[in-house]
């Protein structure tokens, strides 16, 4: 006899029980669980004393693994349809994936979707089982070649356990890296639309309340994700492999230069633009969600500045926090310190036009410690002098509103790579961007991940609302990805995401992360130049560091 616990309700057991029956029995919709805080999927069976709570798509851990599962099903409905298709997917707006195909002869139009929904609908309808199995990396090599997944040969090779798992279902065979759901006909929720070269696939998201959000056109990020594919195939760095590649070359440093000097490239290509109209340029925004790299960036973009003759002067937008106890709060009653409103609006736009108008203003300082502002310097400035702004708010007007349009020059920076563990598996950019923040606030902040986690939904709650509504307005979008980081941050972040308990409450998130950089080797550190925005999260930066 044992005891499952399941939010408060307590169930005796004495045979062994599968967690998509217990789901079934309850009356629960869920895609994966937590047992005793471990993420299982719901083939797993428990025989045992336990706590197991189940996700549903409002979840993170549950929408990851749906959205795996679904990129299966595509494939293998593909593969039905054609045989000797060639799939890939990658990253796309609207937070969706692109799947582009190949090897084929007819051409992706409705026509092809329609015939693609019909064979995943009908997948979906014979509700197949979707068995993991365990089997030797030659058992694996051979089926990969036999299938033509050549790629995922390649990534075998870096894998250090000498057993690997794979996903069988109605005789199709693949491995996605990632969790999946017990059967087919888990994978209801989907949209197929036509995208040129190929099709986008939409999913329910757990930030829309596990709903499948309106599909949203972006110009601007559209552009920003294929100039970035053609820099991964340029630097032939567009999937794993060929990134370990070239960390075990001699020539690891070209690499690391090239990247480099990508940065480089945008800086005096956004210097130009700046000085062409450095007459009517007054303020300059800078805006992207979190470690992005805004800081370096910022005073990269100075330094680029002054090389031109312009000597912009950069203000803070922190300083203008309201006083913590007129701070607003979030819907769970804690502060709110990235809403609009946490923000002095009025000093700010008060304080910017004086400036401006070559007046003299005490600038304010947020003491965090006190959680108030206290009285900092006083500044005045010259009418050829611009003004540089850079918070998750500066692209939006009305943070700025005393200000004409036409005198602010706005820059949205993120860092997006389109570098994929294989063909089937694209690399999410916000992973990168947890890696960053995860390895700068344990060196600066002595934060250990498990707190660095529990803050990211709400940082990416806070990116949703505040900063990708406006990435469409920016004048110039910069790119700060540098496709070479992740074989360096591994030696930095895989330290301290192993040091997790596995009873931590993020142990699960941790062991993810640990298992894909255990694919990447390792880049010597001593290649990342002083001014590298690398540097503002490892360490050893000329701009901040002591």
């Amino acid at each position: 006899m044992y005891s499952i616990k399941v939010n408060d309700i307590v169930i005796e057991r004495e045979d062994k029980v599968l967690l998509k029956d217990l789901a079934k029995e309850l009356g629960i919709d869920a895609y994966v669980a937590k047992v005793n805080n471990r993420l299982r999927e719901l083939n797993y069976y428990v025989n045992y004393t336990c706590n197991v709570e189940f996700l549903d798509l409002k979840n993170f851990d549950a929408v990851r693994v749906y959205e795996t599962s679904l990129r299966y099903l595509i494939i293998m409905a593909l593969e039905n349809l054609y045989p000797k298709i060639k799939v890939k997917f990658s990253q796309c707006v609207s937070r969706s994936i692109a799947c582009n195909v190949s090897n084929i002869d007819e051409k992706v139009n409705n026509e092809f979707l329609s015939k693609l929904e019909s064979e995943m609908k009908r997948l979906i309808n014979e509700d197949f089982v979707i068995n993991r199995k365990t089997i030797t990396k030659e058992e694996a090599a051979k089926i990969y070649a036999e299938k033509g997944y050549l790629d995922k040969i390649d990534v075998l090779k870096y894998r250090d356990d000498e057993n690997v798992h794979i996903y069988e279902c109605n005789g199709y065979v693949n491995y996605l890296y990632g969790y999946m759901v017990p059967s087919t006909g888990y994978l209801k929720k989907f949209k197929l639309l036509t995208y040129n070269p190929g099709f986008v696939v939409q999913f329910p998201r757990a930030e829309c309340n596990g709903e499948i959000p309106a599909f949203e056109e972006s110009i601007s990020f559209g552009r920003m994700l294929n100039d970035a594919r053609d820099w991964s195939e340029l630097c032939g760095c567009n999937k794993i492999p060929l990134l370990n590649q070239h960390a075990t070359d001699i020539k690891i440093n070209d690499l690391v230069n090239v990247c480099e000097t990508k940065h480089n490239n945008m800086l005096a290509e956004l210097g130009s633009i700046i000085k062409k109209d450095i007459n009517n340029i007054r303020l300059i925004c800078i805006a992207g969600p979190s470690s992005s790299g805004k800081t370096t960036f910022s005073h990269r973009l100075r330094l680029e500045l002054m090389s031109r003759g312009v000597n912009p002067v950069k203000i803070s937008m922190d300083d203008y926090y309201l006083d913590r106890e007129k701070a607003p709060l979030d819907e769970f009653g804690n502060l709110d310190l990235e809403h609009v409103n946490a923000l002095d609006l009025d000093l700010f736009n008060e304080q910017l036009l004086s400036l401006i108008q070559g007046k003299e203003v005490e600038l304010p300082i947020f003491d965090f410690k006190q959680g108030k502002r206290i009285r900092g310097e006083k500044l005045k400035i010259s009418q050829d002098t611009p003004i540089i702004i850079e918070g998750i708010h500066a692209l939006n007007d009305e943070v700025t509103r005393l200000i004409p349009k036409y005198q602010k020059f706005k820059i949205y920076i993120s860092p997006l790579s389109q570098i994929n563990i294989d063909d089937h598996n694209p690399i999410n950019a916000t992973e990168i961007r947890l890696l960053r923040r995860i390895v700068r606030d344990a060196k600066y902040r002595k934060t250990d991940p498990s707190e660095t986690f529990s803050m990211w939904p709400s940082v990416r709650r806070g990116e949703f609302k505040w900063i990708y509504p406006y990435q469409e307005g920016a004048d110039y979008i910069y790119n700060s990805e540098l496709t070479y980081e992740l074989g360096v941050m591994k030696k930095y972040a895989l330290p301290v995401l192993e040091a997790i308990d596995r009873n931590d409450e993020y142990f699960i998130t941790a062991n993810r992360l640990v298992k894909f950089l255990k694919y990447i080797r390792d880049i010597d550190d001593r290649y990342v130049p002083c001014n590298s925005l690398l540097r503002e999260f490892i360490g050893n930066s000329c701009f901040y560091d002591v």
